[in-house]
């Protein structure tokens, strides 16, 4: 994981079809890495994860194995 004290320029930016205008998570692409930020703090920081580590959550997550923390 690499935190990035500010976002880069130029991502376009994802956001859930569910998220209400709160807190949510918003994600991009950035090169090989997939960025995540807080749609509170667009300017930063943001982390990114290698795409395999991405592709690991969303498997994961499919699965329900974060459900519990929700």
């Amino acid at each position: 994981m690499i935190i990035y004290p500010s976002a880069p320029g130029g991502l376009s930016w994802r956001v859930s079809q569910t998220c209400d205008g709160g807190a949510c998570v918003m994600v991009a692409r950035l090169g090989d890495s997939v960025v995540f930020g807080d749609t509170t703090q667009p300017a930063g920081p943001v982390y990114a994860y290698t795409r395999a580590e991405w592709k690991e959550f969303l498997e994961g997550a499919k699965l329900g194995n974060f459900d519990d923390i929700a």
